[in-house]
């Protein structure tokens, strides 16, 4: 029995060892990453912007940043970390700074108004357009709300949401998804590091435990 007991702690000192070298494996690569997001980060040089008393602005006034802050956590429902948010480090290198210039972005555009010319007379469900200038208020809506058969939402649509705004928007998203991704990378590696660490404990407990009892 005690040779049987002996042989299993030893597994599971074996296991606990080969747990930890994976979390320090995966905890190393995680870092390799976040360097390399960060390099990448600064490269771009995208700042958000703050005033004396460290609160968010865009485009002066706080006004405007608390209305994306409420697009972005109330509209979408992101869970922002405020700590991610720091003045004394306005570069956009973090999962909530780059969900939040998304919304920045997002939100000029849905609260935008485009001046559209409509070139020939046209006739669209019961309304006569005749040629000349429009104003179009884009009023919140998203690529998929307008109606594009309208000869002025049609236009209106692709001059708010253009390509430059999409491009940026899923750039921003995937540097949200990566940041978030390193994130829970290094949780992995603590989580398999602790639990390669708990089987070497528990082995040597247990052959500890099981030791034959020496002769006086």
């Amino acid at each position: 029995m005690y040779r049987r007991l002996k042989i299993v702690g030893l597994l599971m000192i074996v296991a606990g060892l080969v747990f930890v070298g994976l979390g320090g494996y995966a905890f190393v690569k995680a870092q390799d990453g976040a360097r390399s997001l960060q390099a990448f980060s600064a490269a771009q040089d995208v700042r958000l912007t703050y005033n004396d008393q460290g609160q968010l602005t865009d485009r002066g006034k706080t006004e405007e940043a608390e209305a994306i802050m409420k697009l972005l956590t109330e509209d979408w429902g992101y869970p922002v970390i405020r700590s991610d948010l720091d003045p004394n480090d306005p570069v956009v290198n973090t999962a909530s700074e780059y969900m939040y210039e998304m919304a920045t972005i997002t939100y000029h555009v849905i609260n935008g108004t485009q001046t559209v010319t409509v070139a020939d007379h046209t006739d669209y469900n019961d309304v006569h357009y005749m040629p000349g200038e429009y104003q179009f208020a884009v009023a919140g809506r998203y690529w998929s709300q307008f109606d594009r058969q309208d000869p002025v939402q049609g236009k209106a649509r692709e001059q708010a949401w253009t390509g430059t705004a999409q491009a940026l928007i899923a750039e921003l998203g995937v540097g949200s998804v990566t940041a978030s991704t390193l994130q829970l990378g290094v949780g992995v590696a603590g989580i398999a590091a602790a639990l390669g660490a708990t089987l070497v404990l528990l082995g040597s407990g247990l052959i500890w435990a099981v030791r034959r009892p020496t002769a006086d």
